[in-house]
């Protein structure tokens, strides 16, 4: 089969969880001999995450999100999405597109769109155990789904649907010294740390309940991303205390996690893929406002398997935090099995198994 050169365009924008998979997409695809060219939101995060990816073209498209679809904001949404279509149709004949691939979201769904109508090869990859409505309407427009877990296939019944995983980028699979990123935030390679990251999304409440069992566990330490917007107010909570780093956003979480004997984080697919890929126990704290909420879903098939502890923030407070990091990181076999289990959800190939469906159509 002939395996020429192709021009993809990678549709990623709107949160990590579609970001970080696109640019790994990218990554194997240009290690093959292919180019890539990725549409990103205009959101402060997308800007922020890609900045250090110098070697990719990326381009803005609006996001435009689905209203209910009874309500009357339905024909402004439609309008959005045919005059977002029409930019990604220009893009796309500019960029001579064989490719075109939707990570997710509505971000997705007008250059999907657009390359249908063109008349190329288009694609979907959805990450979650419950795929998003943004998905279910973009796969009607697709060549083939692409799906990170087994539990989404039903989802899609009119859909031809390969299971490929959901791949990670590039620096995550390269080794890091714990002893290098122990110096770097100021922390101690010896003692149990736990990294914390609240999502693109937030997590105000969840950022609180660290910090005041941080207060409780000085024989524990912490490498605490807020966010950009609750950088400010952690940071002052968290005052001088020893043993808990604060950053707003981190470009390298390949150290984070090398550094990482645990991590407490949301349940959005991106962190969960990374978290498999890795091997590192969790407590996961679904966001609690995901549609239809399948982040708790997607956490349900790690607790399931035994790679995680599955809490709702509503249930949660310091006081229970405490127990829960005292208890995994008291118990080095149980830290052991949970991390087996995680790695037995990895799928180590997935960005080379999307590409073979790119090139083997």
């Amino acid at each position: 089969m002939e395996n020429k050169s192709k021009h993809v365009v990678i549709a990623c924008g709107g949160t990590g969880g579609h970001l970080f998979p696109g640019i790994a997409v990218a990554q194997e695809l240009k290690a093959r001999g292919h180019s890539a060219r990725l549409l990103i939101s205009e959101k402060k995060v997308d800007a922020q995450a890609s900045e250090k990816y110098k070697d990719f073209d990326f381009d803005t498209v609006p996001a435009v999100a689905k209203p209910s679809t009874l309500s009357l904001k339905m024909l402004p949404f439609l309008w959005n999405v045919w005059k977002t279509s029409q930019q990604c149709r220009i893009l796309l004949k500019r960029s001579q597109t064989d490719v075109v691939i939707g990570m997710g979201g509505f971000t997705s769904l007008p250059p999907v769109l657009a390359g249908k109508r063109l008349g190329l090869q288009t694609y979907v990859h959805d990450s979650n155990a419950l795929p998003g409505k943004a998905n279910r309407l973009t796969a009607k427009f697709c060549t083939k789904v692409m799906l990170g877990l087994e539990a989404a296939v039903s989802f899609f019944p009119k859909s031809e649907c390969v299971v490929t995983g959901t791949p990670v980028r590039e620096e995550l699979t390269q080794h890091v010294s714990r002893e290098e990123v122990a110096e770097r935030y100021g922390l101690s390679a010896q003692q149990p740390t736990v990294l914390v990251m609240g999502g693109s999304q937030g997590a105000k409440q969840l950022n609180t309940f660290v910090v005041e069992a941080s207060r409780a566990l000085p024989e524990v330490q912490f490498l605490h991303i807020t966010g950009n917007f609750d950088y400010d107010r952690v940071s002052g909570q968290v005052g001088d205390m020893a043993g808990h780093k604060v950053i707003a956003f981190c470009d390298d979480m390949a150290a984070a996690y090398a550094l990482s004997d645990l991590v407490l984080c949301r349940s959005g697919a991106s962190s969960m893929t990374e978290l498999a890929y890795l091997g590192l126990p969790s407590i996961l704290v679904p966001y609690p406002y995901a549609a239809d909420d399948h982040q708790t879903k997607n956490a349900e098939v790690f607790e399931k398997k035994g790679a995680a502890l599955l809490r709702q923030e509503a249930d949660m407070d310091a006081g229970s935090l405490v127990v829960d990091i005292s208890r995994l990181l008291g118990n080095e076999e149980t830290l052991e099995l949970m991390s087996r289990a995680a790695s037995e959800l990895a799928v180590k190939d997935a960005a080379q198994q999307i590409c073979k469906v790119i090139e083997q159509a």
